[in-house]
């Protein structure tokens, strides 16, 4: 398995200069992908940012980010096509950046909530495996994976669940749909985190890893033996990507509510989280 870390981690916004002195950071820490979230297209040259990537020899995922405009269940059909229109965005720049996912929940805004009956969810089912038919086919032709992520029940209403994730998988039917699960949605929303990853099984793309309190695996409570044992049941072979926020990113710490340092720095925080994984995952 690869270990990866989010941009997350250090900035918000992404824009070139910033990402490109992570992108060696992240190198220089000892990481083997860098996941690269894709806030607004206009902030980012790919073109040198390809060139930093594979100068430094990592694999790396784009991340999504879902905004009210870009929602592919919304009322409103212009979110719904600029939705479709962004993540056919997403997947050029994977392309143009040699990455092999995209990654994220693609089906609503985050943070829209919103109550449905089994009628109104079904309905909404079937828009989202039309849309999500379409793109898969659009990511194939571009070598790329889109893997579909569950969030907790403060950041949606429509899919919390590993069960949920293989629902919509099975329906749309694409090998190039998956899933990525994240340990810290599945420890509010699972029952086991373990039988959660087994049941995604082949259908797992990629999973993020953190603790239970978003900072870096190998603290917190979680069962990291149950977890990698879940992985290795299910043969996952693809990366696993910390999604640790720190204080010190004033932006995202605003955005995911991190009051409270997980590490004395974010660069502390994440050499303490790819040791631990290293020696779990050898």
């Amino acid at each position: 398995m690869k270990i990866g870390i989010n941009a997350w981690l250090w900035i918000m916004p992404v824009v070139t200069d910033n990402l490109i002195s992570i992108i060696n950071k992240v190198a220089d820490i000892g990481f083997d992908w860098i996941e690269i979230p894709y806030e607004d297209p206009s902030n980012l040259d790919l073109d040198k940012v390809a060139q930093v990537i594979q100068t430094r020899g990592l694999d790396s995922s784009i991340c999504v980010a879902m905004s009210p405009d870009r929602d592919l269940i919304h009322p409103d059909e212009s979110a719904r096509e600029n939705g479709a229109q962004y993540i056919r965005q997403c997947i050029d720049a994977a392309n143009m950046l040699g990455s092999t996912k995209v990654v994220g929940p693609m089906y609503s805004a985050v943070g829209r909530l919103w109550m449905q009956t089994p009628e109104e969810r079904e309905t909404d089912l079937v828009i989202l495996t039309d849309q999500l038919r379409k793109l898969s086919e659009y990511a194939g032709e571009n070598d790329v994976e889109l893997c579909i992520e569950p969030l907790n029940h403060f950041e949606t209403s429509f899919m919390n669940l590993a069960s949920q994730a293989v629902d919509l998988i099975k329906r749309v039917n694409h090998p190039a749909c998956k899933i990525q699960l994240d340990t810290f949605h599945m420890n509010i929303e699972e029952a086991s985190i373990g039988d959660a990853i087994r049941l995604a099984g082949s259908h797992l793309g990629q999973l993020h890893v953190c603790a239970n309190d978003r900072g870096a695996p190998g603290a917190g409570h979680l069962d990291w033996g149950e977890i990698i044992n879940a992985l290795n049941h299910s043969h996952f072979d693809g990366a696993l990507v910390m999604e640790s926020f720190h204080k010190d990113n004033e932006n995202m710490a605003k955005a995911a509510g991190i009051w409270q340092s997980r590490a004395s720095s974010a660069d502390q925080l994440a050499q303490s989280g790819l040791a631990f994984l290293r020696e779990s995952t050898d």
